[in-house]
């Protein structure tokens, strides 16, 4: 069965970091293309990053753009979302999902793209 396990989330205070994970299990993630989206409270899930394994694009929302850094480790394909200077309005569950990778652009990628997905990591901004 194909899995994703996003780690990494809890409380941290604004301006504070965080480094989530994603890891795969029952499928190879070396032909995958790795998304992150979050979703806050009362809000629809929005698309946050992804990165592609044919090219190694990688794309951001404007929200997050030169805050968060999103990475991969290719000897076992964990993807990583390194989240610095993060502000209450970062608050809420973000999800890790594969779609197949097409696209040399991450860019491209659209939500309804990705087939796999995690089950979500709580990430709490707060004094």
């Amino acid at each position: 069965q194909s899995q994703l396990m996003e780690s990494g989330g809890g409380l941290v205070q604004p301006g504070g970091s965080l480094r989530l994970s994603c890891e795969a299990s029952g499928f190879s993630p070396d032909f995958y293309a790795i998304g992150w989206f979050r979703q806050a409270p009362g809000k629809e899930r929005e698309a946050i990053s992804c990165i592609s394994k044919l090219s190694g694009s990688t794309s951001y929302a404007d929200s997050v753009r030169g805050r968060f850094t999103i990475s991969r480790n290719n000897a076992d394909g964990t993807v990583y979302l390194q989240m610095d200077n993060l502000q209450p309005e970062d608050t809420g569950v973000y999800y890790c999902a594969a779609a197949l990778d097409v696209y040399s652009d991450a860019s491209i990628y659209t939500e309804r793209d990705f087939e796999t997905w995690g089950q979500g990591s709580q990430v709490t901004v707060s004094s």
